[in-house]
C-alpha cells in the first residue's frame, strides 16, 4: 500500500483517538485534535491526568475508546509509543498515524507483524488535512 493509500485508509473512521492529547495550545497534542475538529471529524482525546480538553471529554486510555474509533493520531514519546500499540491492537483499533517524534521501530514492527495500517514516514497529520492555528 502506498502512503496515499494508507492516509485514505487511516481517514475513513467514523471517530479518531488522539493518545497524547494535550489542554496546552501549543502543543502537537492539542494542534492534531484541534485539527481534527477544523474538518468536522468525530475526534476523542486520551490524557488520563484530564478530564476534558477544548471541551471534549477525555477518556484515560485506549480501552476507553468507542468501537467507532478505528485510527489513532499518537503524539507520545517512542517509550509509550512501544506501551500503548499492543493496547491499542487489542482493543480493535486498525490505524495508527505515529506522529513525527512520537515513531519507534519496535512498535512499527509490531503493527506491521500484526497488518495494521501503520504511518510512520515522517508524515504530519497537520499537514495532509491543513491545520490553521486561530
Amino acid at each position: 500500500m502506498n502512503p496515499q493509500d494508507q492516509i485514505q485508509r487511516f481517514l475513513v473512521s467514523k471517530a479518531f483517538g488522539v493518545v497524547g492529547a494535550s489542554a496546552n495550545r501549543h502543543k502537537y497534542g492539542n494542534k492534531v485534535l484541534r485539527c481534527y475538529l477544523q474538518h468536522g471529524r468525530t475526534v476523542i482525546p486520551v490524557n488520563p491526568n484530564e478530564s476534558e480538553i477544548e471541551e471534549i471529554a477525555c477518556v484515560d486510555g485506549i480501552s476507553d475508546l468507542p468501537p467507532e474509533v478505528k485510527s489513532i493520531s499518537m503524539i507520545t514519546p517512542p517509550a509509550v509509543t512501544e506501551q500503548i500499540v499492543p493496547l491499542a491492537i487489542a482493543h480493535g483499533i486498525e490505524n495508527i498515524w505515529m506522529q513525527p517524534g512520537a515513531e519507534s521501530t519496535a512498535a512499527v514492527a509490531f503493527c506491521r507483524q500484526h497488518d495494521i495500517n501503520v504511518i510512520a514516514d515522517g508524515s504530519c497529520i497537520l499537514v495532509v488535512l491543513g491545520y490553521h492555528d486561530h
